[in-house]
């Protein structure tokens, strides 16, 4: 049997059908009542409209399908600010915007996204010396198997 992220990933596959929409990622959790939390991207944002157009799609195939038998939550939304970016299409969206890149080895990037390729991103990266008050700039190329967690810094100046 199919599981029931790889059944839900393939009805919205379905619904989808607009090229500058993404599935960011599936989330099934609980035991008693189970909660299905789906984020959607778009190339250019992602309206409340769509992602409620949506949900109401995929619950209905859901109920078509008599997919689940016990009661369940289903929630379509974006990503937000605090999630961190998951594909090379949310890169590419992103980039001119501040980002803090948390790496596998443990070291932590901060700067402007500048560029994203199929294996890579490169980060204007902000590096403070010591003792000094003035940020040096500096090209950091980033692979993204090197990637532990990528957030877009929000900036309210």
């Amino acid at each position: 049997m199919i599981g029931l992220e790889d059944k839900v990933r393939a009805y919205l596959e379905e619904i989808i059908a607009e090229p500058e929409y993404f599935i960011v990622d599936i989330v099934i959790s609980g035991n008693d009542k189970l909660k299905i939390v789906v984020l959607l991207d778009g190339d250019n944002g992602i309206s409340i409209d769509y992602c409620a157009s949506v949900s109401r799609q995929l619950a209905h195939r859901m109920e078509e399908d008599e997919l689940l038998e016990k009661a369940y939550v289903l929630e379509v939304s974006s990503p937000g600010l605090d999630h961190p970016l998951a594909n090379q299409r949310q890169y590419l969206k992103n980039i001119g915007r501040k980002v803090k890149v948390d790496t596998t080895d443990g070291k932590s990037i901060r700067g402007e996204l500048l560029e994203a390729k199929d294996d890579f991103i490169l980060v204007n990266q902000e590096i403070k010396e010591k003792g000094k008050k003035k940020i040096k700039l500096e090209e950091t190329k980033v692979s993204f198997e090197n990637i532990d967690k990528t957030k877009v810094l929000v900036s309210f100046k």
